[in-house]
C-alpha cells in the first residue's frame, strides 16, 4: 500500500466526527447575538431608533452569558473564541457607530462618517489587541482582573449615552459635541488605561441570601424594562465615573508588588554578598601596575 491509499471511509470518519451538543450551545448564543446586531444596523436605517438600542443591549446580555454558560458546562473552544470576537466587532464596533451616525452624525456630512468609523475600527483594534494579550506570560498575577481600555460591550453601551439622554427629552446635543463624545468613547477602548472587570472574583452567596439575591435580580430586570433609559443613562454615567476608581486600584496593586519584589530580593542579595565578599583592596598599598587594577 502506497502512502497515498487512504480508506476514504476511515478519513470521512476521522474528519466528521460527532460534536457534543455542550460545545455547540455557547456558538449559538453568539450567533443569537450577531443576529441582533445586525438587525439593530437595520432598526437605525429605518428610523427605529428606540429599537435599535434596545438590540445592542440585548446583544450586550447575551455577550455576557455565552463565555459563562461555556465555562459552566465546558463547552470553550478556539472557534468559538474566534467567533465571539467576529460578533463583538459587529455588535459593539460597527452598530454603535451606524447608530449614531444615522441619528445624528450624518449632519456633520464625513467629519460624522469619520467619528462612527474611528469608533468602529477602535473597538476592532480593542478586540485584536485582547486576543494578542491572552497569553502574554509577562502579565502579573493581579492584572487578569483588569481589562486594557474599556472594553468593547461597555463602549457601545456608553457611547450611546446621547441618545438615553434625548429619550428621556434631554435636549438633542450639538452634532459636533455627539461626534467628540464618540471620539472620546473610542481612544478610551484604545487606550492603556486598566479597567477593574471582576472576572476573577468568585462570588458566593450564602444559603440565607439566595431568596433575596433572586427577587433583587428580578427587581433590576423590572425597573430595566419598565425605565430602560433611565437605568441605561444612570448606569453609563456611573461607569464613566468609576474609571479612575479602576486606574488607582491597579497602580496601588502594581507599587505593592513592586515593593514586595524589592524587599525579597535585598535580603537574598546581603546573604549572598556577607560571607563570600572579598575584601577590599587598599589602594595606596598597592604595588600593582595601572592597567591591573
Amino acid at each position: 500500500m502506497t502512502p497515498f491509499d487512504h480508506n476514504p471511509s476511515e478519513y470521512r470518519r476521522r474528519r466528521f466526527r460527532p460534536i457534543p451538543v455542550r460545545m455547540l450551545v455557547p456558538n449559538m448564543i453568539t450567533l443569537l447575538a450577531i443576529c441582533a446586531g445586525l438587525t439593530a444596523i437595520r432598526l437605525s436605517t429605518e428610523g427605529r431608533m428606540e429599537l435599535a438600542v434596545a438590540a445592542i443591549v440585548f446583544a450586550a446580555i447575551l455577550d455576557g452569558i455565552d463565555g459563562r454558560v461555556a465555562r459552566m458546562i465546558k463547552g470553550q473552544s478556539k472557534f468559538g473564541a474566534e467567533l465571539d470576537s467576529l460578533a463583538d466587532f459587529v455588535n459593539f464596533g460597527v452598530a454603535p457607530g451606524l447608530i449614531l451616525y444615522f441619528w445624528q452624525l450624518h449632519e456633520l456630512n464625513n467629519g460624522g462618517w469619520i467619528a462612527a468609523m474611528v469608533f468602529a475600527i477602535s473597538g476592532g483594534l480593542r478586540l485584536a489587541r485582547f486576543n494578542a494579550s491572552i497569553d502574554d506570560p509577562n502579565k502579573p498575577a493581579f492584572a487578569a482582573n483588569y481589562f486594557t481600555g474599556v472594553p468593547a460591550p461597555a463602549g457601545a453601551i456608553t457611547v450611546l449615552l446621547p441618545i438615553y439622554l434625548a429619550f428621556l427629552g434631554v435636549p438633542m446635543p450639538p452634532a459636533t459635541l455627539t461626534a467628540f463624545y464618540t471620539l472620546l468613547i473610542a481612544f478610551l477602548m484604545v487606550s492603556r488605561l486598566p479597567v477593574f472587570s471582576g472576572k476573577t472574583v468568585k462570588m458566593r452567596v450564602p444559603p440565607e441570601m439566595v431568596l433575596p439575591v433572586f427577587v433583587a435580580v428580578v427587581f433590576f430586570v423590572a425597573l430595566l424594562i419598565g425605565y430602560p433609559w433611565h437605568i441605561l443613562s444612570a448606569g453609563s454615567v456611573a461607569y464613566l465615573i468609576s474609571l479612575p476608581w479602576g486606574w488607582k486600584s491597579y497602580r496601588d496593586q502594581e507599587r505593592q508588588l513592586a515593593a514586595q519584589t524589592q524587599g525579597a530580593s535585598a535580603p537574598a542579595t546581603a546573604q549572598t554578598a556577607g560571607p563570600y565578599a572579598a575584601p577590599a583592596a587598599d589602594a595606596d598599598n598597592d604595588d600593582r601596575p595601572t592597567h591591573l587594577h
